[in-house]
């Protein structure tokens, strides 16, 4: 794991073909929050000594593998993610709890519904007591190849419309760090601007529409 910002570890990076992916350790004094996943060994062995995982959150099934009941078993951690995605995620390991529907509150990370790259998609806000707020965005948008990117898995009940609407969600957000599940290339974290993140937003929706 790496250390990114005082409460912030970035695991290493998994690649698949041309898609990589990071996972994050938010250490918080109730428990750690381990977002997304990692199947590395060292990376748990770094998670271990930095006092384990109270929750894993998955923002979409294309976050599941093996490695999530070795987690659960591990750290004893609750697992958490939509029961949209359970159909997906349920053969490598059962939710300890359902995210709630709607946005809510976490404790003191907010879990945004999100839907559009998949049909049960989330996306996470934190803001750090250090003073940055946090967005993990999962695949509801992701750099490829250091540009903003979305997309729409039909199958697994995305469509633009909802994803539309998701973006305009994101919008509101003022995040200072972005972090994606999935990406292409070298970049999977970004810190925009104010005014780079409307306009990563608005050149999405208005692809989208078109």
């Amino acid at each position: 794991m790496k250390q990114l910002y005082p409460d912030l570890w970035q695991s290493k990076r998994y690649s698949s073909g041309i898609l990589n992916t990071h996972a994050y350790l938010l250490r918080h004094p109730d428990g750690n929050i381990l977002i997304y996943n990692t199947g590395d060994s060292e990376d748990l062995d770094h998670i271990e000594l930095l006092g384990g995982v109270r929750y894993q959150l998955l923002s979409h099934r294309d976050e599941a593998g093996e490695s999530l009941k070795r987690i659960q078993q591990r750290f004893g951690s609750i697992l958490m993610f939509t029961k949209y995605e359970a159909v997906a995620i349920n053969h490598y390991a059962k939710a300890d709890r359902y995210f709630n529907e709607g946005d809510y509150q976490l404790g003191d990370l907010t879990v945004l519904e999100t839907p559009g790259h998949t049909d049960g998609s989330v996306c996470f806000v934190y803001q750090s007591p250090y003073g940055k707020t946090y967005l993990f965005t999962g695949d509801t948008l992701f750099q490829w190849n250091r540009k903003w990117s979305t997309l729409v898995i039909k199958k697994a009940g995305g469509s633009e419309a909802l994803l539309v609407k998701s973006l305009l969600k994101l919008r509101r957000v003022q995040p200072d760090v972005v972090m994606s599940s999935g990406f292409v290339g070298e970049v999977g974290l970004v810190e925009p601007t104010h005014d780079e993140w409307i306009t990563a937003i608005d050149t999405q929706i208005t692809r989208l529409k078109g």
